[in-house]
């Protein structure tokens, strides 16, 4: 298993950065501005794509593993090697995602905790309903820890 910054043809990955986030045009905003990373365990089964927010702030804007690879740790294995090179250089890694019975726990056990809320992201950003295990999201949970 590898973990590899991919620097150029970032939208190579697109079907999997729409696992994530499942309209492109919001993916192309912070596609070209943050860094790719690509766990590759005999072909990809996760990414990351991270940016600079500023103020000591690094955030996952978006995170996903192949479907069929889900729950084998890849995913937390990409957020552990974020944690572990950019320590020091960060002082807090947040991540922004709808306030879903998936994803909230997950992060949780990663060791992030609830931050603030952004209501109505969304319903105000998205072109059409997203939903996620059923539940309509609605407001974006932002979730930090300390690097």
């Amino acid at each position: 298993m590898k973990i590899v910054e991919v620097k150029e043809n970032k939208k190579q990955y697109l079907d999997l950065l729409l696992l994530a986030d499942e309209q492109e045009d919001m993916v192309d905003r912070y596609l070209d501005k943050g860094k790719m990373y690509v766990l590759d365990d005999i072909g990809a089964k996760c990414e990351c794509v991270i940016t600079d927010e500023g103020n000591g702030i690094l955030e996952i804007k978006n995170i996903a593993t192949v479907p069929e690879y889900q729950g084998k740790g890849y995913a937390r294995a990409l957020i552990e090697f974020v944690i572990n090179n950019y320590r020091g250089k960060y002082s807090i890694l947040q991540v922004g995602t709808g306030d879903s019975p998936l994803s909230i726990p997950f992060y949780e056990k990663c060791g992030f905790v609830r931050s603030h809320i952004i209501p109505n992201f969304f319903t105000d950003n998205y072109d059409h309903p997203i939903y996620e295990d059923g539940v309509q999201l609605v407001d974006m949970v932002y979730l930090q820890r300390q690097l």
